[in-house]
């Protein structure tokens, strides 16, 4: 799963000229089946060596049961770090 996330986020970088990522959004749907701390610690694990390793993760939990992304995990946002 969140090697999905580290090669969409490869994705993204090599679409926007390459470099690391600086700054990643997740939103955890209610149904998907993994806490915010639980994700953040699979994620320091699989993006070690990766362009995304030591970036910052921020994690929006929805709560809606009923939402129809409930059960996913979605990549909301990737920043890319900049020269200067």
């Amino acid at each position: 799963m969140i090697r999905s996330l580290v090669e969409k986020m490869e994705q993204v970088s090599q679409a926007n000229g390459g470099g690391q990522v600086a700054r990643v959004k997740v939103r955890i749907g209610a149904l998907a089946n993994i806490s915010a701390s639980h994700f953040r610690e699979h994620f320091e694990i699989e993006t070690k060596g990766t362009i995304a390793e030591g970036s910052e993760l921020e994690i929006e939990e929805c709560g809606e049961f009923s939402h129809p992304q409930a059960g996913h995990i979605l990549l909301e946002s990737v920043e890319l770090e900049t020269d200067g």
